[in-house]
């Protein structure tokens, strides 16, 4: 089975749309890594376009739960919670109840996977260094756990009992072999707001016969986005951030 990897995709329809074109043909199921929506013009156009897939599962983010109500957005800077605000103000009936249902994580998918927003044992905390990679992996029930949050690719993993951790190389596609007896920890990147100093949206497609996970790097019409969020009215520098990938 071809799992394709969506995080992170911040109402970026643009570099939704663009992923997806990528991925076609590389995938049979979809997971969903939490932040549909937060930051970018277009929520509405992204929820619709995650239902449409059909996910076998979904999770939410905590810019999922700040615009639909569930959480009050007081943890975030001014300019992420005026986002979240102005998202709340958009959306559907419908597509508000859709991101009130979403489950939080982590969630076991099968024998080998996992998903979680942030980590398996808070779905809002960030994993950022070593340590906060080493308690994840602690707490996670499968070999493989594949987390968001962070918006920067990275590949954790305890391999016969040797941890180590890496950023994957941005310049082209990343395969990670996923060996017996070996636990990893993955981000794939952010699909609408990369973090990593390139702007190019991100997302994985995990091949759990053939044991690989394959990150992907692609080219999206970043002056589309832009334009939408100026439009809409948001503040400038989420609409700047895009362009530097910060």
């Amino acid at each position: 089975m071809r799992y394709l990897i969506l995080s992170d995709i911040h109402a970026n329809i643009d570099a939704f749309d663009t992923v997806l074109e990528h991925a076609a043909g590389r995938w049979d199921r979809v997971l969903v890594l939490g932040d549909l929506v937060g930051y970018g013009a277009e929520p509405n156009a992204v929820v619709d376009r995650v239902r449409e897939l059909n996910p076998d599962a979904v999770i939410r983010g905590n810019h999922d739960k700040a615009a639909c109500g569930i959480d009050d957005g007081s943890q975030f800077n001014h300019i992420a919670r005026m986002a979240a605000m102005w998202t709340g103000r958009q959306m559907t009936a419908d597509n508000m109840e859709y991101l009130r249902a979403l489950p939080m994580g982590p969630m076991q998918i099968d024998a080998l996977t996992e998903i979680c927003h942030g980590t398996p044992f808070d779905e809002d905390h960030y994993i950022f260094d070593a340590s906060d990679a080493g308690l994840a992996l602690q707490a996670a029930q499968r070999p493989l756990c594949l987390f968001g949050h962070t918006h920067l690719p990275a590949v954790f993993k305890v391999v016969e009992g040797i941890f180590e951790g890496d950023a994957p190389d941005p310049d082209r596609d990343t395969v990670v072999p996923l060996q017996r007896g070996a636990r990893y920890l993955i981000n794939v990147g952010s699909i609408g707001q990369p973090r990593d100093g390139d702007p190019r949206a991100g997302y994985g497609v995990l091949d759990d016969e053939a044991r690989e996970l394959t990150m992907f790097r692609v080219a999206y019409a970043v002056e589309a986005a832009q334009q939408k969020i100026m439009a809409a009215g948001l503040p400038a520098s989420l609409a700047n951030r895009l362009a530097l990938g910060r």
